[in-house]
């Protein structure tokens, strides 16, 4: 076995960065990232400079942790998305489509999850007709692996026609779109600063937030999986939707309750 410091010269890094961990945000810095998250999740339309005035912050502060959570404004203007040139862009192909079936689309985004002394990211797959959540995954990052792992998931359960997107670079890497293409879904994608092109996940991240995230207080990344996943299978089982006729989304989708233990939408807080 090498040493550590023969372990060091290989890589060509100084042996006291092998020590070096990350800093993590302030408990200052993550309360006031919770309170741009619950302001954004009221006024998606708010940008940096609107944002900073509410909360009387800084306004560069503002972008920084803004950036850090993945939030941007939803009114047409350059978007902190991240996107890579590169990538391909597909288009959007669900304006004045009626969504009649399950499995005629499926849709997936990112939000933001904060903790007690920290916070993670959560991604989801639902069914656009019957709001049923079909993966969901956390990450400590906002690498595309946990994206590509939910999806994986969800299409271990069935195929959609249709699987829509935002631009962000997880989506629109060719390992995500590759997953969709080699089983013959057709891609679609937000158009830039649409806020409704992608509603349905956004009423989940709404419902998520208020119902479970804002009254639990995450005390680490464990305790997110396990109350998240308590929560996922009571939204999708148990939660009357009114626009489904007071049926909930396992009704609608035709799913049966997974048997426990069963590791259904398992997550992964790395």
């Amino acid at each position: 076995m090498l040493s550590l410091r023969r372990q060091c010269e290989l890589l060509g890094l100084a042996r006291g960065s092998w020590y070096y961990e990350p800093v993590g945000e302030t408990a200052v810095n993550l309360k006031l990232m919770r309170k741009i998250d619950e302001l954004y999740l009221k006024r998606p339309f708010y940008g940096s400079r609107r944002i900073a005035d509410e909360l009387s912050v800084n306004r560069k502060r503002v972008q920084r942790l803004m950036q850090i959570m993945g939030l941007e404004a939803i009114y047409p203007k350059p978007r902190t998305t991240v996107r890579c040139p590169e990538h391909k862009i597909y288009p959007y192909l669900l304006r004045n489509v009626e969504i009649v079936r399950p499995n005629q689309v499926w849709s997936t985004d990112i939000t933001y999850i904060p903790m007690r002394s920290g916070f993670v990211y959560l991604t989801a797959v639902i069914d656009w007709y019957s709001r049923y959540v079909l993966s969901w995954r956390l990450s400590n990052s906002l690498d595309g692996a946990f994206c590509i792992a939910a999806l994986e998931e969800a299409l271990a359960i069935n195929t959609p026609e249709i699987f829509n997107t935002d631009q962000g670079v997880q989506f629109t890497s060719l390992a995500f779109t590759s997953c969709l293409e080699s089983r013959g879904v057709a891609i679609s994608m937000d158009g830039r600063g649409r806020a409704l092109d992608n509603v349905f996940v956004e009423r989940l991240w709404r419902t998520v937030k208020y119902e479970e995230v804002y009254l639990k207080d995450y005390e680490d990344a464990w305790q997110a999986e396990t109350s998240l996943r308590e929560f996922f299978e009571f939204y999708c089982y148990d939660r009357r939707h009114q626009s489904l006729d007071k049926r909930t989304p396992a009704e609608v989708y035709g799913a049966q309750r997974p048997k426990q233990g069963s590791g259904r939408a398992r997550s992964n807080p790395r």
